[in-house]
């Protein structure tokens, strides 16, 4: 029998953010039914409520959760029952020319799958037999969620949850556009453009990578702070400058090494185009919209031998780097606990969501019961 959950949901582009009771169905054969424990409020949810990221609705939303596996699928072999996992909202099938290449990231599949597995009756029904789509395949904001084999990833029995699930996208992607995408060198120069949470783990990779300065860049003091104590060694608010290009590179005595955008916008990629030094190399992180473009010269990239390339979920290799991150945390490495500003119940998640448009938030997540 399908098992029934509060899961959070958008009807409409724009419309509101709501909570329903649906029900889950049972796992298939190559599927998993997870217990959540906790997910993060990721802005790439709200992208897809405003439209953003365009997404047929309704949409149970959600894509960075943990919790525990309650039942598994005939033909699973590789979880059982009670495995502590994560979601991935990009699933891995092991046998594109990506998955091959070892770059999982950019696997086939994920689009393929954005909503629902291939063939499969929707994982969320409504008591009158309404069907929901899944965000980016997950749909993990929800007290259960019914997930692909590959959208899933074992992690230690002793890792907290509710820390842990933070890994599964915005710390990804924002260390992982440090330590996989650009690569930061030690004694390096980094700028970060945007101290939500993916901004801030961007700071936390570069810290981790042995950057010698790390300038943090955003328009609120107490995203800033947050920025310092994660390992920023500069500030610059952006609102309090004429010209931030010119601020950062007096700052740096001339540019930057790495410049790492993490907020969604052309005109911020052009300027971490623009603050780097020779030979720099720019990453754009943030979800842009479709019609934004950033101005960049063509002429500058060759003169210097700048560098613009973009990073996918951190260039994540999941089943490697979620286990390497949670043992950076174990370790003190990596700061999960800071990012966390506030926690929700999933009743909350609505007053989540308006937290997170209004920028209050580094990371907030919603706990299920």
């Amino acid at each position: 029998m399908p098992t029934t959950a509060r899961a959070v949901v958008v009807r409409e582009v724009n419309g509101p953010i709501t909570v329903e009771t649906l029900q889950v169905k049972d796992p298939g054969p190559n599927e998993v039914l997870v217990k959540m424990s906790a997910c993060g409020v990721c802005h790439s949810d709200l992208s897809a409520a405003n439209g953003t990221i365009q997404m047929a609705l309704p949409l149970v939303l959600g894509h960075e959760g943990a919790g525990t596996i309650t039942a598994v699928g005939s033909a699973v072999t590789e979880f059982k029952v009670g495995d502590h996992v994560l979601s991935s909202f990009v699933s891995m099938c092991g046998r594109c020319r990506y998955c091959a290449t070892g770059r999982p990231q950019l696997c086939d599949q994920p689009a393929r799958n954005a909503l629902a597995a291939p063939g499969a009756t929707p994982r969320f029904q409504s008591d009158k037999g309404e069907g929901f789509n899944v965000f980016a395949a997950c749909g993990v904001m929800a007290e259960y969620a019914t997930l692909a084999v590959d959208s899933v990833v074992k992690i230690d029995q002793e890792m907290p949850l509710d820390k842990a699930c933070l890994v599964s996208c915005g710390v990804m992607t924002g260390v992982g556009a440090a330590l996989n995408t650009a690569q930061v060198q030690a004694g390096s120069i980094c700028v970060v453009f945007g101290c939500g949470g993916v901004g801030l783990s961007a700071v936390q990779g570069c810290r981790i990578a042995g950057a010698a300065m790390i300038v943090a860049v955003d328009t609120s003091d107490l995203k800033l702070q947050m920025a310092k104590d994660m390992g920023a060694t500069h500030t610059v608010n952006a609102k309090s400058v004429d010209d931030v290009v010119k601020a950062i590179k007096k700052l740096t005595g001339g540019g930057a090494d790495y410049a790492i955008e993490c907020v969604g916008a052309g005109a911020v990629v052009a300027q971490a185009v623009n603050v780097l030094a020779k030979g720099g190399m720019a990453v754009a992180v943030g979800v842009a919209a479709l019609a934004d473009s950033a101005p960049v010269s063509p002429l500058l990239l060759t003169a210097m031998e700048r560098t613009l390339k973009g990073s996918y979920f951190g260039s994540a290799r999941p089943r490697e780097d979620f286990p390497r991150l949670i043992k950076m945390y174990r370790s003190g490495q990596l700061k999960l606990d800071e990012l966390i500003t506030k926690t929700y119940s999933v009743a909350e998640a609505p007053q989540a969501f308006a937290d997170l448009a209004e920028g209050r938030n580094a990371r907030g997540v919603i706990l299920f019961d």
